[in-house]
């Protein structure tokens, strides 16, 4: 490849990863409902204990992504759209400090609805993961 960029074929071409199925880019209809799963979930409990305060729901929603991130790879909403955060790399876990980070640049929103060629969000370019299917 010459020094202009291209985009691939597919998304996540260019990160190697193949056109579909199992470890392929997790598509936006699926990221999408598995936000609105983690978001959900976080706002039950937070109403169910902290009378639904925004800030707290917030704060619910960022845990959960880093806890669960973080040590196994995927939140719940993941898990049910068949999705999980990988590295770059390959490797399964992104460990503590990308969980906090991607976390983090979730929760300003503005990272995650700025998106590459391959459909990564910033959050996902600057902590170094990407969200494959299952």
């Amino acid at each position: 490849m010459s020094g202009h960029w291209q985009r691939g074929q597919w998304p996540g071409e260019q990160l190697g990863l193949p056109e579909e199925g199992a470890g392929s880019m997790a598509r936006l209809g699926r990221r999408i409902g598995a936000l609105w799963i983690d978001w959900l979930l976080a706002l039950a409990i937070s109403a169910g204990f902290f009378n639904g305060e925004p800030m707290i729901t917030l704060a619910i929603f960022a845990i959960e992504n880093v806890l669960l991130i973080s040590t196994v790879g995927f939140t719940i909403g993941h898990r049910l759209f068949g999705m999980r955060v990988v590295r770059l790399d390959g490797t399964p876990l992104v460990g503590i400090w990308r969980g906090l980070l991607r976390a983090f640049l979730l929760c300003l929103v503005i990272p995650a609805v700025v998106w590459d060629s391959d459909g990564r969000g910033l959050h996902d370019r600057l902590s170094g993961t990407v969200l494959i299917r299952l």
